[in-house]
């Protein structure tokens, strides 16, 4: 990958790209990271993560499931999750590729059957299925749209970890 550097398009620091691209390509070990959120239950279906050193994000279920509904709950914040990763994708490779964007927007849904979630049924208690649809306004030819579409889909993480089976540990301590 080659970043032109001491620019910036798409509002994206392209110096910034350039140089943890070139520090990986030095040190492949930069490469791996480990990230982190400390979740504390606030009473009732809320709770809040903390991540780094932002302030803490609400979680709330709807009232149609028991909650107060005062914040989204964690089903909408993986399709957040999902749609801002993304974001990120399509900012990043677009502006390391030269393509102008004027508009992004990302709109996600899943379906979940809640029965296995009340115990009311054995099997899968997570999305059945998520969609998403990409709008993208530029300049750009369509082929070069296209082509940056499947570079985001083939190199989102976490769409990765939707797709392929994670290891998960919960441990009680």
């Amino acid at each position: 990958m080659t970043v032109e550097t001491g620019s910036t398009l798409n509002n994206v620091d392209l110096s910034a790209v350039g140089a943890l691209v070139a520090a990986i390509q030095e040190d492949p070990a930069k490469a791996d990271t480990t990230w982190a959120a400390h979740v504390t239950w606030t009473g009732g279906f809320q709770s809040s993560a903390r991540v780094r050193g932002f302030d803490p994000v609400p979680s709330d279920e709807p009232s149609g499931l028991g909650g107060a509904d005062t914040a989204p709950n964690p089903v909408e914040q993986l399709l957040s999750a999902l749609g801002n990763c993304l974001a990120v994708g399509y900012a990043a490779n677009a502006s390391v590729a030269g393509i102008q964007l004027d508009e992004l927007t990302v709109d996600l849904k899943g379906d979940i059957d809640l029965r296995v979630f009340l115990g009311l049924a054995e099997g899968h208690a997570g999305f059945d299925s998520i969609t998403a649809k990409v709008r993208i306004t530029s300049p750009a030819p369509r082929a070069d749209l296209e082509s940056l579409h499947a570079r985001v889909v083939a190199s989102s993480p976490v769409g990765h970890t939707l797709t392929k089976a994670v290891p998960l540990t919960v441990d009680l301590v």
